[in-house]
């Protein structure tokens, strides 16, 4: 990539990192009673005031990654605006005082509304927990983290009866890649800087990269999003499900682990099977941008909204082909990650108002004008932003020297 390349898109990056964030700070805080606001219309304006669990631990653990990395958001406001979001998930996000299950949505003021049988409620408030720590040097917060963490992992290696889900007869168990995702996030999270930590949880981290190197199938062709107990194809619709986005963010998530372990062999594995191929099976040949679901085997998908374009995949992409080329100097990695940015750039931001809008039909064109949702608040967009940034950053600190 050359200077001028690298200065370019530094710049754009930057700057919709800003006016993302700018969006966040401007119009989700609750200054009453904690926490934040994420159903925001295209202006920002509220339109539900509820609060949804897994997106308040995002949104902490966001203000809290961009206060501790990027000096310029190194402010007051968003140190404050996260820990009286940390403190509403404390207080507020259990579903009762006896349980560790963590609501899926509260009222404004924190009484629990619906619950998930899943974990990740629960993932995302460790995630800011564990932020929360590091930029306070309050103990208590990495010792919530710390809890849940090691709540979850029964949930999910032992035990999962917490969770609320029945033992049904018809009911196999099955993998399905966001958990050990999630996992290997979480590890990743927890371990750095420590190395007492990172021995504590380097089992649970080499498990989480094996169970999803168990959705690589059919020779290593494609990547379904739910596989066995025991690592194999299921039958039916479920079992050939892919999920173009997930298998991207599976595959920047197995690259930051093959890096740090320096396994060559999952490095190559992770860009060639879990980016460049996810890739070229979800990109849309006719109008551009990634399909939401596919089928593997050309089956028209049960989800309707399966040839819709959403914001995270691409943020997924963005991040995946970026760090791809970082690490492996490939240049058709950067070549796609130009196609990529361009579609994204063209077709997601408000330049009117600020922040993304998630949700395009398949033509490209705007479906949902709002900004955030149950599903969508300060984070996807923001993350990959600010590991763009990062990477650039260090990109053109190599071409200067050079």
């Amino acid at each position: 990539m050359s200077r001028a390349q690298c200065e370019g898109l530094l710049g754009k990056v930057r700057q919709e990192l800003d006016r993302t964030l700018e969006f966040w700070l401007s119009h989700s805080h609750d200054q009453e009673f904690g926490g934040f606001f994420t159903c925001l219309g295209r202006e920002g304006a509220v339109y539900d005031d509820r609060k949804y669990i897994w997106l308040q631990g995002r949104q902490v653990w966001t203000y809290c990654r961009l206060y501790r990395k990027v000096p310029r958001f190194h402010r007051q406001e968003l140190l404050d605006a996260a820990v009286a979001g940390g403190e509403f998930l404390i207080r507020h996000s259990a579903v009762s005082a006896a349980s560790t299950k963590r609501a899926f949505a509260v009222t404004r003021d924190g009484r629990p509304i619906k619950v998930q049988r899943t974990i990740f409620a629960e993932c995302f408030y460790t995630m800011a927990m564990d932020e929360l720590w590091r930029v306070t040097g309050v103990k208590r917060y990495q010792a919530e983290a710390m809890a849940m963490m090691e709540q979850v992992s029964r949930w999910v290696r032992e035990d999962p009866a917490g969770l609320g889900r029945p033992a049904l007869p018809g009911a196999e168990p099955v993998n399905s890649m966001a958990v050990p995702m999630m996992l290997l996030c979480l590890v990743d999270q927890l371990e750095e800087g420590d190395e007492a930590i990172a021995g504590k949880y380097q089992e649970l981290g080499a498990w989480s990269v094996q169970q999803i190197l168990q959705h690589l199938q059919r020779k290593g062709a494609v990547v379904l999003e739910t596989v066995s107990a025991d690592g194999k194809e299921l039958p039916g619709c479920e079992g050939r499900l892919q999920n173009p986005g997930h298998a991207l963010e599976a595959g920047w998530f197995l690259l930051r682990y093959a890096v740090k372990h320096s396994c060559e062999e999952l490095k190559t594995m992770a860009i060639e099977k879990f980016v460049i191929g996810p890739f070229e099976a979800g990109w849309d040949p006719e109008f551009g941008g990634l399909f939401y679901f596919l089928d593997v085997d050309g089956h028209s998908p049960t989800q309707l909204e399966w040839d819709m374009k959403l914001w995270w995949p691409h943020t997924e992409a963005l991040i995946a082909f970026l760090l791809g080329y970082q690490v492996s100097r490939d240049p058709r990695l950067l070549q796609t990650f130009n196609h990529i940015f361009d579609y994204t750039f063209a077709h997601f931001p408000d330049r009117e108002h600020g922040e993304w809008y998630g949700y395009l039909n398949r033509q490209g064109t705007v479906t949902h004008t709002f900004k955030g949702g149950p599903f969508k608040g300060c984070f996807h967009l923001p993350r990959c932003l600010y590991l763009c940034e990062q990477i650039l950053d260090s990109l053109l600190g190599e071409a200067q020297a050079s």
